[in-house]
C-alpha cells in the first residue's frame, strides 16, 4: 500500500503594503523632522526672537521712521508727522556743525581705542606672568568697569575741576599753573578722552588677557631657544597669535566709543563751544538737551552712526574671512 503524501495548501504571501503606509509606519523621524521636534525648537527660540524684535527690530524701525518724517513735539504726540524722505539727512550733512562733529568723533574714537588697546595689551602681557599679587591687581583694574557710568564721569569732573580739582592741585605743587580742563576749548576734548580711556582699559585687559591664555608656552620656549629676545617673542609670537582677539577687541571698542554720550555729557555737555561735541552728543542734544527737541534730526544723526558702525562691522567680517582662507 502506497502512502500518499498530501501537500499542505500553499499560503499566499500578504501583499506588500504600499509605500505611503510603510513610510507612515516608520515614522517621520526617518525621512524628516517630527512635528513635535519643530514645535519644541520654535518654543526654545521664541524668547530670543521676541527679544530681538522688541529691543532691536522695533527701535531700529522707529528710528528710521523718525528720520524720514518731520516729527515736532506736536506731531510726535498726534502721530501726523509729514513725510520728508531724505531731507533730514541732507540738513544734517549740510549743517555747519556736521564737519566739526565728525572731526571730533574721529579724534575721540581713534585716540580712545588706540590708547585703551595699547595699555590693555601691556597689562595683559604683564599679568600673563604669574606672581603672588596678580589676581588682586587684576581685580583692582576691573573697578572702573564695575562702577556706574554716572559715578565715574562725576568723579572725573571733580578731579578736573579748575578751582578745586585734585589734578590742578598736584600740578600746582610742581609749579604748573591752573588748567581749565573742562571749560577750555583746547582741553575739553582731551579731558573726555582721558576719562573714556580710563573706563575702557579694563575691557581691553580682560579680552586680551583671555586671548593670551590660549598661546602655548612651548612657542615662547622654542623662540627663546632660537635666540629671540623679549621684543622678538612679542612681535613674532604674541601679536600674530593674538590677531583675531585684537580684531574683535578693536571692533567692539570702536562701536562702543562711537555711541558714548554719558561721559561727555556729564563732564562738558559737549562744550565749550562745541569743542567736545561728537555725533552721539549732537543727536542726544537735539532730542533731549534743548527746550525745543528735534526728534527727526536726532534720529538722522543716530542712523548715520548706525551705518558707520555697520560699515566697520562688514570690513571686519571681510578681513576675518580673508584671513581664514590663508
Amino acid at each position: 500500500m502506497t502512502r500518499t503524501h498530501v501537500r499542505p495548501p500553499a499560503t499566499r504571501e500578504a501583499p506588500a503594503e504600499p509605500g505611503p503606509t510603510r513610510r507612515a509606519r516608520g515614522g517621520p523621524g526617518r525621512r524628516g523632522t517630527p512635528a513635535w521636534h519643530r514645535w519644541s525648537a520654535l518654543a526654545f527660540i521664541a524668547p530670543l526672537i521676541t527679544y530681538l524684535v522688541l529691543f532691536y527690530g522695533y527701535p531700529l524701525y522707529r528710528n528710521i521712521d523718525l528720520s524720514i518724517h518731520d516729527y515736532t513735539p506736536r506731531a510726535f504726540v498726534q502721530g501726523d508727522a509729514e513725510f520728508t524722505g531724505l531731507a533730514n539727512f541732507a540738513d544734517v550733512v549740510l549743517s555747519d556743525a556736521f564737519g566739526p562733529a565728525v572731526w571730533t568723533t574721529v579724534v575721540f574714537t581713534l585716540a580712545s581705542i588706540a590708547v585703551q588697546y595699547a595699555i590693555g595689551l601691556a597689562l595683559a602681557v604683564f599679568f600673563r606672568t604669574s606672581f603672588p599679587l596678580s589676581p588682586v591687581l587684576r581685580g583692582m583694574f576691573l573697578v572702573p568697569w564695575l562702577l556706574p557710568m554716572i559715578v565715574s564721569a562725576s568723579t572725573w569732573s571733580w578731579m578736573l575741576n579748575s578751582d578745586h580739582g585734585i589734578v590742578n592741585s598736584v600740578l600746582s605743587a610742581f609749579g604748573i599753573g591752573q588748567i581749565n580742563w573742562l571749560t577750555s576749548p583746547e582741553w575739553a576734548l582731551v579731558s573726555v578722552v582721558v576719562a573714556n580711556i580710563w573706563l575702557g582699559i579694563p575691557f581691553n585687559l580682560v579680552i586680551l588677557y583671555s586671548g593670551l591664555q590660549n598661546v602655548p608656552d612651548e612657542l615662547y620656549e622654542a623662540a627663546a631657544l632660537d635666540g629671540a629676545g623679549p621684543w622678538k617673542r612679542f612681535w613674532h609670537v604674541t601679536m600674530p597669535l593674538l590677531r583675531p582677539v585684537s580684531a574683535i577687541t578693536l571692533l567692539l571698542g570702536l562701536v562702543y566709543t562711537l555711541k558714548v554720550v554719558d561721559v561727555i555729557w556729564i563732564m562738558t555737555v559737549g562744550g565749550p563751544g562745541g569743542s567736545s561735541t561728537t555725533l552721539a552728543i549732537w543727536s542726544y542734544r537735539r532730542a533731549f538737551g534743548t527746550g525745543q527737541p528735534d526728534f527727526s534730526e536726532a534720529a538722522a544723526v543716530g542712523n548715520l552712526l548706525i551705518v558707520l558702525a555697520l560699515v566697520f562691522g562688514v570690513v571686519h567680517l571681510y578681513l576675518q574671512r580673508r584671513e581664514a582662507r590663508r
